[in-house]
């Protein structure tokens, strides 16, 4: 026997990871059409290995973008206890955290305890608010998952599905999923028509393939006759068939050829190693290449290093239109993106409603049927968007999706829905009451015309004309012994600093402006410090005459000169 140069195979990433390995020192290619785990993209550990199946990283990446285009901030996730869901939900979850989306919760599923775990993820989904809820994992689980909902009466959630169970037949067909997961919106694998293979499928007939037992049983038991065919059969009762039988007139998924998915992979996988061997087996013309090494492979020489080296240079068209060539061990990236609906007769059909190109979503929005069974998007969210007027504050141990709404505090507004932070208004506005505009100031002053205005103006005039009269007393007496006696130099400095005093008060009446306000507390203050300057200082120089008087204190008094009166006065006012 010759040997086998290529192997189309390894249904699953596990089969597929250990086939692969076992591969290598033959250099013998392996190309997988189900296999989808990111590892087996490394060419360092799998040099031998190619696939028609997109890697799982790009599924979840196109469900994270779904749930970003419809701004579900608050998702729950169940995922399969295993490196399938565990990977799908931590590219998930960094896709939505980049774009400020949050988990509510994560319940993990194992295939020993199916029960009881989904039990226990169904109770999570009924205590969480979240009304989107993210599944990954195999169709039989989610079944269980489904059943445990329907017991709950938990019907209004909205489900997104990976490609392992979004087209799942039996799921469709099952009476809980009518109620528990309508309007589905799921990944699924790229589906394509087959040219001539649904006259392929309805031309079969075991008549004409006496050998294929799968044939036989399908066809006794669909038309409930027996082809006429002498083996054992579970059906040897049967009537023999007239002849007339075909598969034409049959309608099931055995002929159903619109959904063509995994089997779309395979014929991809065909595909490429048919146009590996091509380039191999196709000897170029000898004649037109002078001067060059050409050799040739034979079909009992073909060397699987050789046919690994043509199949990763394939690069064509499908008859489907399609550009097709490996990019290290994937092909480009490409899903269905399609959604449960409820037709009229009852079940619940598969549409598709967008695509998936590389990083591309192409959707029909106006297509897709929710969960709510209107064309209005589900809302799943943990805090409402705060109004204008207030910014969000993050509660302390929760996602950021959660939060309170705080209101601005005076002279700050935000004047939109879900600021993080409030505005300072500019130094001449004010924050209106709602705290969503700023507003002018409203200048509050005590005017010349008012009551209280005119008294103050009237007391500091009259005081100003009191303390004019007695210092012209004072400097038209300024000779005699008792002004001399009674240090007429502070005197007089009293009672400017009174003067002052008064004048000041009618810096605070009227409009304020800007010298004004720089002005009053500053001259108010230096005049006021001068007035008590000069009163401590006349008291300290009072005390010290008293005291003087007393035996052996004659030289106190040279310690309060007028020199040294000024220089107090000086001094304490400079402080100020």
């Amino acid at each position: 026997d010759q040997p086998v140069p290529l192997i189309i195979g390894g249904c699953n990433s596990v089969t597929a990871q250990i086939v692969s390995r076992l591969l290598v020192p033959l250099s013998l290619p392996l190309v997988s059409y189900t296999a989808s785990t990111p590892g087996l993209s490394d060419k360092q550990q799998f040099p031998n290995f190619f696939r028609t199946m997109a890697s799982d990283v790009y599924q979840a990446r196109a469900i994270a973008q779904l749930a970003i285009k419809f701004k579900w901030t608050w998702v729950g996730a169940v995922v399969a206890n295993n490196d399938y869901g565990l990977m799908v939900l931590k590219v998930f979850q960094e896709g939505i955290q980049r774009a400020g989306l949050c988990l509510a919760f994560v319940e993990t599923l194992q295939r020993e305890n199916i029960v009881s775990d989904a039990r226990r993820a169904a109770l999570a989904i009924q205590a969480s608010t979240a009304k989107v809820i993210l599944i990954v994992t195999w169709y039989t689980d989610v079944m269980e998952l489904f059943l445990q909902l329907e017991k709950l009466n938990v019907t209004d959630r909205q489900f997104l599905a990976s490609e392992a169970w979004s087209t799942s037949s039996d799921l469709r067909q099952s009476t809980f999923s009518h109620k528990v997961a309508s309007g589905v919106l799921g990944v699924a694998i790229r589906s394509s028509t087959l040219p001539g293979f649904d006259t392929y499928i309805r031309n079969l007939n075991p008549l004409l393939r006496p050998n294929d037992h799968f044939l036989k049983e399908f066809w006794e038991k669909e038309f409930g006759c027996s082809p006429g065919i002498t083996t054992a059969s579970p059906f040897a009762s049967l009537p023999p068939c007239n002849g007339t039988e075909s598969l034409w007139a049959v309608n099931n998924l055995f002929t159903d050829t619109s959904q063509l998915r995994v089997t779309y992979n395979v014929y991809l996988a065909v595909y490429a190693a048919a146009h590996a061997l091509h380039s191999l087996l196709s000897c170029p013309d000898v004649n037109s290449s002078p001067g060059r090494n050409i050799t040739c492979s034979f079909t009992n020489q073909i060397k699987p290093i050789e046919l690994m080296e043509q199949l990763s240079k394939v690069n064509v068209t499908t008859p489907q239109g399609e550009a097709f060539n490996f990019q290290g061990a994937d092909i480009t990236v490409k899903y269905d993106l399609v959604n449960w609906q409820s037709s009229p007769e009852g079940q619940v059909q598969l549409v598709l409603i967008g695509l998936v190109n590389g990083f591309d979503l192409h959707l029909n929005e106006s297509a897709i049927q929710w969960s709510t069974g209107s064309s209005q998007v589900p809302v799943s969210i943990c805090s409402e968007a705060c109004p204008s007027g207030t910014r969000m504050a993050t509660r302390k141990g929760e996602p950021i999706c959660c939060f309170d709404c705080i209101p601005c505090a005076d002279g700050e507004i935000s004047n939109t829905t879900g600021s993080t932070q409030c505005v300072h208004c500019p130094s001449e506005f004010w924050s209106n009451a709602e705290r969503t505009a700023c507003i002018p100031r409203q200048l509050d002053f005590l005017s010349f015309n008012e009551t209280l205005g005119i008294t103050l103006t009237a007391v500091a005039v009259s005081g100003v004309t009191v303390t004019i009269a007695v210092f012209v007393v004072f400097l038209y007496y300024r000779q005699t012994p008792m002004v001399r006696a009674n240090n007429s130099e502070l005197s007089f400095l009293l009672l400017l600093s009174i003067k002052l005093c008064f004048l000041c008060s009618l810096v605070f009446i009227g409009r304020p402006s800007a010298w004004s306000c720089r002005f009053q507390q500053a001259a108010f203050g230096i005049s006021f410090v001068l007035c008590v300057s000069c009163l401590q200082v006349k008291t300290i120089v009072v005390l010290a005459a008293f005291r003087s008087a007393r035996p052996g204190a004659e030289a106190l008094m040279r310690w309060f000169g007028p020199g040294q009166q000024r220089g107090s006065v000086c001094f304490f006012t400079s402080i100020q």
